[in-house]
C-alpha cells in the first residue's frame, strides 16, 4: 500500500500524518499507531519500520482500528452500567504487547500498540500530547475527508 503523499493531502490530513509518523519514531516500545473515527473507521495509521507485525500496514492498521473500536464500545458501556462517565484511557497489559486506547475528540480516538517492555506513563504522556494536538487538527471537515478518501480506497494518512 502506497503512503498518501504530503502534496495529496490537506493542511489537516499532513499534520496528522506527521503527528502520527512523530509518535511511533520518538516514543520507545510503539509499534503501531491508529486514529480511528467515532463509527469505528481507520483514519489514519503509521507503523513503526521495525514493527514485529506480519502483514501489511492496511491490514495490520484496520485490525487496530477494530481492536480498538470494540474496545471503546466495551468500556463505554462499562461506564454507562458504573455511572463512571465518559472513559478517558484504556490500558491493556499483555503478555507480549499493549494497548492504549484514549479519547481524542467527538468520539474519535487513538489507539497505540506497544511492546511489552514500554514505559507506560511515558507512551500514556506522548498520547496525551497527540490528543491536545490531533483535537485541533481533526476538524469535521477533515473527517469528511479522511473518511471519505478511506472508503474510495485511496490511502489516507498512513505514514512510512
Amino acid at each position: 500500500m502506497n503512503a498518501l503523499k504530503t502534496d495529496d493531502l490537506n493542511n489537516g490530513a499532513s499534520s496528522l500524518r506527521w503527528l502520527l509518523a512523530n509518535l511511533v519514531d520518538e516514543v520507545p516500545g510503539v509499534r503501531s499507531v491508529a486514529v480511528i473515527s467515532s463509527d469505528g473507521l481507520l483514519l489514519g495509521s503509521s507503523e513503526a519500520s521495525c514493527g514485529t507485525n506480519a502483514g501489511t500496514l492496511a491490514q495490520t492498521s484496520e485490525d487496530l482500528a477494530a481492536v480498538v473500536s470494540g474496545l471503546a464500545s466495551l468500556t463505554d458501556g462499562a461506564a454507562r452500567l458504573m455511572d463512571a462517565g465518559s472513559v478517558k484511557q484504556s490500558v491493556i497489559a499483555m503478555e507480549n504487547g499493549c494497548l492504549f486506547v484514549m479519547a481524542i475528540s467527538d468520539g474519535s480516538l487513538l489507539g497505540v500498540h506497544a511492546s511489552p517492555e514500554c514505559d507506560m506513563s511515558v507512551v500514556a504522556y506522548h498520547m496525551a500530547l497527540f490528543v491536545g494536538r490531533a483535537g485541533h487538527v481533526l476538524t469535521p471537515e477533515l473527517r469528511s475527508e479522511l473518511s471519505k478518501a478511506r472508503t474510495s480506497g485511496k490511502p489516507t494518512g498512513s505514514a512510512d
